[in-house]
């Protein structure tokens, strides 16, 4: 037990700050990429509708360990994609896009669940004053919708954080391929290596509920 906690533990946690990162950054981008989704699918203009609906119709029925292999190998390898000199740092960047193309068809989704929650009469109302529709929908609508989903947004925050594993695949070195090279090391401990990951992934998981649960108290709509 002592050798795996001398192996595994320097190692903890940078490779948790790794996952907290990836989190970070992509829950930023699927959150901005996916209200433009959202945007584009209530917009009056066919086209726009036409590519949101595709676009998480094809993405989020498409696997996402495929999304981050394609990001690795096709936009890197093949299209010479660079986000960084060092191939880490570039591998890291990579998946942080994949994981919004993926995280984003969620968000909207769920910001459009939200919009059916204003009343249609505010943005009737708004619209005979002579507003346009970028007006009506990012004053109005939008975030009346955000304060009705903010608990659904929680669980998609949540959900991309446990996403965030298969960033291992490309090598980027978060929680789970720490794990994956001290089990290759530690056979005979395979349940207490599993066990301090998954602990690590419940403390930030279930965080990110707390602060999301509060959230939704202190300024969701009370209908």
């Amino acid at each position: 037990m002592s050798e795996l906690w001398d192996s595994m533990g320097p190692e903890l946690w940078p490779a948790f700050w790794m996952t907290i990162k990836l989190t970070f950054f992509s829950a930023i981008g699927a959150l901005i990429w996916g209200t433009m989704l959202a945007g584009m699918k209530v917009s009056p203009i066919p086209v726009m509708r036409g590519f949101a609906t595709i676009y998480v119709n094809v993405v989020r029925n498409t696997p996402l360990t495929l999304i981050i292999l394609f990001c690795a190998m096709g936009l890197s390898y093949n299209l010479g994609v660079q986000f960084a000199s060092t191939n880490s740092t570039n591998m890291f960047w990579l998946s942080v896009v994949g994981f919004i193309v993926y995280t984003a068809t969620f968000v909207c989704e769920t910001l459009r669940s939200g919009f059916n929650t204003v009343p249609i009469g505010q943005a009737e109302a708004a619209r005979s004053l002579g507003l346009p529709f970028i007006q009506v929908f990012g004053s109005i609508v939008l975030p009346q919708a955000i304060r009705a989903v903010i608990g659904p947004l929680g669980s998609v925050l949540i959900a991309l954080t446990k996403n965030t594993t298969i960033a291992s695949a490309i090598g980027v070195a978060e929680a789970s391929a720490l794990m994956k090279s001290e089990i290759e090391t530690f056979s005979d401990q395979l349940f207490v290596i599993f066990g301090i990951i998954a602990v690590g992934f419940m403390i930030i998981t279930l965080s990110e509920g707390a602060v999301f649960g509060y959230l939704a108290k202190r300024f969701g709509v009370k209908r």
